[in-house]
């Protein structure tokens, strides 16, 4: 991404502070159902006394544990650190923007439900997709960024259950 695609993509939302807080409040709902989702989808698994349950922390635990290791060793920098501009969204963290921790987080758990109840997987998937680009447009990420975190998030929730 270069710094006049990134002064386009995130001046849809910096051109207009409405929509920007509108945009920013967004990304922290839709964050946060799937993460409220998360924990029910677990419970309901306890209730049921379904085997899957212990695949279904494992799976993500282990996978968050290692994307956050090697997001640190990467350590690629953040558009707004690259191109010397805030972001639209408050945020102040250095590096760690490759790849994008929350829409793999997002995925990892959209693709460990699917496995046992694929409507809800593709519901939360939907939220993912939607947090990604809002990640991109509150100038947080980079679309490669957020790509490869749904892109891994998703085959490791789906494939890493199914093992």
């Amino acid at each position: 991404m270069t710094k006049e695609q990134y002064v386009k993509v995130t001046d849809l939302l910096r051109k207009h502070p409405k929509r920007a807080r509108i945009a920013e409040l967004f990304n922290r709902v839709l964050a946060g159902i799937v993460f409220l989702a998360y924990p029910l989808y677990l419970l309901l698994l306890l209730v049921q006394k379904n085997p899957f349950l212990s695949r279904a922390i494992i799976v993500p635990l282990d996978s968050f544990l290692v994307l956050t290791f090697v997001r640190a060793v990467i350590n690629a920098p953040r558009p707004y650190e690259k191109f010397g501009m805030p972001p639209v969204f408050s945020k102040d963290t250095k590096g760690k923007s490759f790849p994008s921790r929350h829409v793999f987080s997002v995925f990892v758990i959209a693709g460990t439900v699917f496995v046992k109840y694929p409507a809800a997987g593709v519901a939360l998937g939907a939220a993912g997709a939607a947090l990604a680009l809002l990640r991109v447009a509150g100038g947080v990420h980079e679309p490669k960024d957020v790509i490869a975190g749904g892109l891994i998030g998703a085959a490791v929730g789906f494939f890493g259950c199914l093992v």
